[in-house]
């Protein structure tokens, strides 16, 4: 064979050979793998649309500029009924549309956002499908700790902490803590759980443990779960929870205290005022500072709408000036510490929103500011190893734990 076709040979056998080469190549690759969005759905072909719910809108007002008919939305608004009827859409939630553009637009899915965890998928690819759904929610630790500057409300925002915190506080030191009189310089470190979805802060979960420093006092919280039950105690396993909340608001503050002799403003005359008043917004929800049978809850021309609570035979309360009253309170019904038996307002003999809030004991009317209310019963002694095991870690993390520490605090002492 001459020496150029022996040339040409192996070069069509190179060619051949890298050909198959590359060929083999391709069949093994693996196919990209596409990712599911933060809905779970794969949406790489599709156009997305986001968007806000107006005041007023509607699933047609949504849908129906995207190419669907009244008779879809009627379908879905029906198969939605059992799962998440269309009616609870919200204003200001934000919703996601994906939809396919070829010749027209072909909607494939909707997400109602309900909250930075859940939200609900309509399906309409083929039949229509809905169901609800939650994101993966990351719980960390966190602390949180400062010094009062005028309140904890304002002190948390100043320091970019969730204001959460200040509402679970106030409903863990309730009982100790009159959060209308904290004084700057009072401090407090917290270590709570807090959410995170994709990365971001949604809200916040258990307070673990806190101390706060009041009135050159330190409170201590520990959070102890036994089966079902769970509750904030002291170093020496009391529980904080008392007979009564130390105020009927849980955020206010106080505009005239309890007095003998009090010059008022409307009567024009000095009289006692034997009432503690807070004052706050017209609507504010008021709390019963303890359980009890309602032995009121009417109108008179200087009471304006007020509720009597009678707790036992030693203690009654009283709660003046309400806007109204809340939903099923009237005299016979039994409520618990801390619900809502009305709202504040300015009815009867008042000058401005507020609640009067009255106090007896014995029968006689007395300062709830000055009165020394009993404990509940302490930790069960059965569990009370189980207590101090859970207790000591918890000191240990408020004592340690200094991530996401924003402000120092003082020294608080150490725990019993």
């Amino acid at each position: 064979m001459p020496a150029s076709n022996k040339v040409l040979l192996f070069a069509l056998c190179l060619f051949v050979t890298l050909l198959l080469s590359n060929c083999r190549k391709e069949e093994t690759q693996p196919a990209q793998k596409i990712e599911p969005n933060s809905f779970g759905l794969i949406v790489d072909s599709l156009i997305e649309v986001h968007g806000t719910i107006n005041s007023g809108e509607t699933l047609g007002d949504i849908l129906i500029p995207h190419g669907l008919s009244d008779e879809q939305i009627f379908q879905i608004s029906e198969k939605a009924e059992k799962i998440f009827p269309v009616k609870n859409f919200r204003a200001d939630d934000e919703y996601y549309l994906y939809a396919q553009w070829d010749t027209v637009e072909t909607v494939k899915y909707l997400v109602y956002v309900r909250d930075p965890v859940e939200y609900v998928v309509f399906d309409l690819r083929d039949s229509v499908n809905i169901y609800s759904a939650k994101k993966e929610v990351e719980v960390k630790e966190s602390v949180a700790q400062g010094t009062i500057k005028n309140s904890l409300w304002q002190t948390l925002e100043s320091l970019n902490i969730d204001q959460d915190v200040a509402v679970k506080l106030s409903e863990i030191y309730a009982w100790q803590i009159d959060f209308f009189r904290i004084q700057p310089s009072d401090s407090f470190k917290v270590v709570y759980q807090q959410s995170f979805v994709e990365g971001k802060p949604v809200g916040v979960g258990k307070v673990l443990t806190a101390v706060f420093r009041h009135a050159k006092n330190d409170y201590y919280a520990f959070r102890f779960e036994h089966g079902n039950e769970a509750g904030y105690y002291d170093e020496k396993g009391n529980t904080l929870r008392r007979a009564f909340l130390k105020a009927p608001l849980k955020f206010s503050r106080i505009s005239s205290r309890y007095s003998l002799r009090r010059f008022h403003p409307i009567l024009g005359r000095v009289k006692s005022h034997l009432g503690t008043d807070y004052a706050a917004s017209t609507g504010t929800p008021i709390l019963s500072v303890g359980d009890g049978v309602v032995s009121d809850a009417r109108y008179t021309s200087g009471n304006g709408n007020y509720v009597k609570v009678k707790h036992n035979a030693t203690y009654t309360t009283q709660y003046l000036h309400m806007s109204k009253f809340a939903k099923g309170i009237r005299a016979g019904v039994h409520v618990k510490q801390g619900q809502v038996i009305g709202y504040v307002g300015s009815t009867g003999l008042s000058t401005g929103p507020h609640v009067c809030f009255r106090f007896w004991k014995n029968g006689k009317q007395v300062d709830p500011l000055r009165e020394k209310i009993p404990n509940s019963k302490p930790i069960d002694q059965k569990l009370k190893a189980e207590f101090d095991l859970v207790k000591n870690s918890l000191a240990d993390k408020l004592r340690n734990n200094v991530n996401d520490v924003t402000a120092p605090i003082q020294n608080s002492g150490a725990v019993n």
